[in-house]
């Protein structure tokens, strides 16, 4: 099942289209009890899967013994790594395109989709068990014997990096992956020669979990028919799911599988590519030839999931008398888990350098990342990407860079903006920033978040026995990863209603509503005569959504797409009228001829067309990347006698180009920060150095942010700099408030320190600041 949103309110154009708070159409049916994830589907003689793990976080597989399971009531099949390999079933795919310092191809040992004489994370899937019924194939599961012949483990990619650990492939005996290097050592060595100040702080980006309302799940429908596999599952790009199963894992055509989404809950970056669990739950719909459905566990998804950050930086930066940057030199080590995948590598290797100077003209830097690998689950994307570690370490940097300059952490930031006369401008990693007016947004932040009140709001706090420090982030962010091009399908069809397919994807951002007001926008109908569908392969391929390009790239193209679908249909008007395509003219749903009272409905012209509808299969592109930007202020009151912070205010003005609907903006932007303020203060994935267990692996032992102690945001747009490499002139937003929220809390809590004799302790500062670690910190 695909996902089919159909608006219900009758209403003029006017009121539905872009720029108007339209409430969005997704929810009705979700608010009511009648949304369709893939658990809710059932499929006539499905079996359940379920997973044996490994409990060790690194061993040779001696033997698996699967006799006692498979005589167990119910089951259907057992398969083992090894009898994916006997079935030709191929590793996934690695990384791609970096190397080693050697120069040589980067290394990662092969991810199988059930592991097969090695296991290398507690949690990485071993064997599948097949049965009639959930706690059929849970029972038998208990019935699998594996040998396992545990070998040392590495948790931490110093001790990883250091001579003698236990390698985990043998290409990288230092458990290197792949490196990068970036700029220039020389110029940077000489600029901090000569720099009146320098600073340097070490910064820990913490391992997070993208916890999702809606675990992965997966549907295989194997067709006995025509032997093709439909999967439903929980993904936010379908056609990279198929394309990676048909193309590196099971070496099948395209045409043999079909991804059909319908309602996703959450996705978060998790949800962007394949995983070894989705290929075996295709495998075993395609050898049983009978429906197969996986969901997993909460408990599953701690462990097995792609995990978020967990980088640690050396960061310095040299400053010239007048507070102006000269250079930034950073070194890091990210760990990117047992296997270096091409999404953790590129992330932290090169994404996230791309914004790493952010909104400050640096052009002499000094970068060296390494991907390190560990016994760890393996690391991907999780909201911002590369982003929020980069724009976290420059904002960190500035703060501390203006007390101990002494020069105001305004006055720091207004001397090393970007200035709007120097757009377009190349930053030091080669991007190209199209427009920003990155002080306009500051002074408009400044003003929100009445800074100029916050010593009077100090002096309250302290009154009560806190402790208030007020913390800002100014910044940008790369969205549209870097797939530019989309494809768009318009149908209009004799019943009354206009529908549109894209391939970008559905996860809880209220992307139908957006594409919908683009479609009223651009034909003129109300509301409740467009139909949205998305997440079907048969329907058109597409990148998805990831990078927060939905809007930026799948919006413009849903806008020429609509715009190329009108003009096909005034030729086909001119046609009836007998008139040139020149003389007739379109609005709100009817062409006419000028000069004439002659006029026909688009839906009726639809109905006279062969096939009762005008149709258009439209693909186009964007320039480049959108660079959305802002400034987000947070204030914090801590509790000096427990460590314990409460985030109090927080105001942020955003640069996302032109908005579509304030009120989806608005949400993303609020629940982007919220994600933000948790990484602060509260998320992070723990294994125990000793044994790679996994000790945060339930929410008894992962804190996550609540709406109860969120803030009361005060969240303005700047509409004033629309984006030039697209003709809707919009930016991405969906991970913007996740980025700025981070920095902004964390300096925070480092200005009340500073303000309260604390100074010496704000470069210490480490995530998550939960109550113990602060009050330890303070305490000394």
């Amino acid at each position: 099942m695909n996902t089919v949103v159909s608006p219900t309110p009758a209403a003029p154009a006017g009121r539905f289209g872009s720029g108007q708070a339209v409430r969005r159409i997704e929810d009705d049916a979700l608010l009511a009890g009648q949304g369709r994830y893939t658990d809710d589907l059932r499929i006539e003689g499905q079996a359940q899967l379920f997973f044996v793990r490994s409990p060790y976080p690194h061993a040779r597989i001696l033997s698996v013994d699967t006799a006692a399971a498979l005589a167990m009531p119910g089951v259907l099949q057992v398969v083992t790594g090894a009898d994916l390999v006997a079935a030709g079933v191929r590793p996934l795919p690695g990384t791609a395109g970096f190397k080693r310092a050697d120069g040589s191809p980067a290394a990662t040992a092969d991810r199988r989709a059930l592991a097969h004489e090695r296991v290398r994370f507690v949690g990485e899937p071993v064997v599948a068990v097949l049965a009639d019924t959930l706690q059929q194939a849970r029972d038998a599961a208990e019935a699998v014997f594996v040998d396992y012949e545990a070998l040392a483990a590495v948790i931490d990619p110093a001790q990883a990096m250091a001579p003698g650990a236990p390698a985990l492939c043998d290409a990288a005996p230092d458990n290197i992956s792949c490196e990068a290097r970036h700029g220039s050592a020389e110029a940077t060595e000489a600029a901090f020669a000569k720099a009146a100040h320098t600073v340097k702080l070490d910064i820990v980006n913490q391992r997070l979990a993208a916890v999702t309302l809606e675990p992965r799940s997966v549907l295989a429908d194997y067709d006995r028919a025509s032997g093709r596999t439909t999967l439903h599952m929980s993904t936010q790009m379908p056609s990279g799911v198929r394309d990676t199963l048909c193309d590196a894992v099971l070496n099948i055509p395209r045409d043999q599988i079909r991804v059909r989404v319908a309602d996703v809950g959450g996705g978060f970056g998790m949800k962007t590519g394949m995983y070894p669990e989705d290929a075996v739950v295709a495998f075993a719909a395609r050898t049983l030839k009978r429906p197969v459905k996986w969901i997993a566990d909460r408990s599953e998804e701690f462990v097995s999931t792609t995990h978020g950050r967990d980088v640690h930086v050396q960061a310095e930066m040299a400053l010239a008398a007048d507070g102006k940057i000269l250079a930034l030199r950073l070194r890091s080590q990210a760990n990117v888990g047992a296997y270096g995948t091409g999404t953790g590598v590129a992330i932290q290797l090169l994404i996230g350098p791309w914004v790493q100077t952010s909104v400050y003209d640096i052009q002499t830097i000094d970068f060296h990342f390494k991907a390190v690998m560990t016994n760890t689950a393996p690391t991907g994307a999780y909201r911002g990407a590369g982003r929020p570690e980069a724009i976290y370490t420059m904002e960190r940097l500035m703060d501390e860079a203006a007390r101990q300059t002494g020069i105001d952490r305004i006055a720091l930031r207004r001397r090393n903006f970007i200035r709007p006369d120097q757009m377009p401008y190349k930053n030091p990693m080669g991007q190209v920033y199209d427009s920003g007016q990155f002080e306009s947004v500051m002074n408009q932040g400044l003003a929100l978040a009445d800074f100029d009140g916050f010593a009077a709001r100090a002096a309250g706090s302290a009154q009560r026995g806190k402790l208030r420090g007020l913390g800002i982030a100014t910044f940008l962010e790369w969205t549209g990863g870097n797939v530019f091009e989309e494809r768009v399908t318009v149908s209009v069809l004799a019943d009354g209603v206009i529908e549109v397919f894209s391939a970008v994807n559905a996860m809880g951002q209220g992307i139908a509503t957006s594409l919908a007001q683009l479609v009223v926008d651009a034909f003129g109908v109300p509301l409740d005569k467009v139909r949205v569908v998305l997440g079907d392969t048969d329907r058109g391929d597409g990148f998805g959504s990831a990078g927060s390009r939905s809007l930026f790239t799948g919006g413009s193209a849903m806008r020429i797409g609509a715009e190329r679908t009108i003009e096909h249909a005034r030729g086909l008007a001119a046609t009836e009228f007998e008139a040139a395509p020149a003389d007739v003219t379109y609005a709100e749903g009817a062409f006419t001829v000028a000069g004439t009272d002659l006029k026909i409905d688009l839906f009726e012209l639809a109905g006279r067309q062969p096939e009762h509808r005008i149709f258009i299969d439209s693909t186009s592109a964007v320039a480049g990347p959108s660079w959305p930007n802002g400034c987000h202020i947070s204030e914090v009151e801590v509790d000096a006698q427990t460590g314990d912070v409460e985030v109090v205010a927080y105001a942020s003005v955003n640069d996302v180009g032109r908005v579509v609907n304030p009120m989806i903006v608005r949400g993303q932007l609020d629940g982007g920060a919220v994600q933000g303020i948790g990484q602060a203060l509260l998320e992070q994935i723990v294994y125990d150095p000793e044994t790679g267990q996994p000790v945060t692996g339930s929410f008894m032992d992962y804190a996550m942010p609540v709406a109860g102690s969120s803030p009361d945001f005060k969240t303005e747009m700047d509409q004033s700099t629309p984006c030039l490499n697209n003709p809707l002139g919009v930016k991405g937003v969906g991970e913007l408030g996740t980025i700025g929220a981070t920095p902004a809390v964390i300096n925070a809590v480092a200005d009340a320190l500073a303000r309260n004799g604390f100074a010496a302790k704000a470069p210490l500062l480490q995530m998550p600041l939960s109550p113990t670690r602060l009050w330890s910190l303070m305490a000394g």
